[in-house]
């Protein structure tokens, strides 16, 4: 079966254009220079009248760390139980202890709340100290999916520790790479990696919106390497 492609949109005419042009999932999300925040409830509802491919919701109150404080903890269970309204498919989201290490209880508590719903934990993760450990801690909360480039700036230069944390996770949690997969490197990506999901924003120039003609590309490499 060929690899699976989640495009992270930040605007509907993203998830149009994603949609219409082979996207398999969309993550759904605002504000790019922020690094994905959670959107709108009357975004998302207009999104849920259109869509056919899954849909993911990012839970992020605000931009900056990832470290959250009692009232913003509370408006992530309360963007949970309002999107899970919508009937969308899945959550993306990520807590860390000051430390930079998992907080697993909270984390547990969201994916609770968002039961059935599948959770995926974001690129949160590149900022562990411990790769390995925090995975362990992310399959002991019950996240179904991990974002991540291995901790580095991108995920060419993550392309080892990938292979690893695949390795590692043993099928407990699926390992998808994200963080500037484009369809010029997709390809190297796939040869090393072996994952059976990748994410991407298939953004090609200093706008926010997806280009279609790249999210064309990036799934024909996927189909034609599989």
């Amino acid at each position: 079966m060929a690899p699976k492609l989640e495009i992270a949109c930040f605007n509907l005419e993203s998830v149009r254009i994603a949609a219409n042009s082979g996207a398999d999932r969309i993550e759904f999300c605002h504000e790019l220079e922020l690094g994905g925040i959670s959107p709108s409830f009357e975004d998302v509802k207009q999104i849920t009248q259109f869509l056919k491919i899954p849909l993911y919701i990012m839970i992020r109150p605000r931009g900056g760390n990832f470290v959250y404080s009692p009232s913003e903890f509370d408006q992530m269970k309360m963007e949970i139980e309002h999107f899970k309204s919508l009937n969308v498919d899945g959550f993306v989201f990520g807590i860390l202890e000051a430390d930079h290490s998992i907080d697993v209880k909270k984390n547990a508590d969201l994916i609770a709340l968002a039961s059935p719903l599948p959770c995926t934990f974001h690129r949160a993760f590149d900022q562990t100290k411990n790769l390995s450990k925090s995975l362990e801690s992310l399959i002991e909360c019950g996240f179904s999916t991990l974002l991540t480039s291995a901790g580095e700036a991108n995920v060419v230069n993550g392309v080892e520790g990938l292979r690893n944390l695949i390795e590692l996770a043993k099928n407990r949690i699926q390992i998808m790479p994200g963080g500037g997969v484009r369809s010029g490197n997709i390809e190297q990506l796939i040869k090393s990696c072996s994952a059976s999901f990748y994410h991407s924003s298939a953004i090609v120039d200093d706008s926010d919106i997806a280009d279609a003609n790249e999210i064309k590309s990036l799934k024909h490499i996927l189909m034609d390497l599989s």
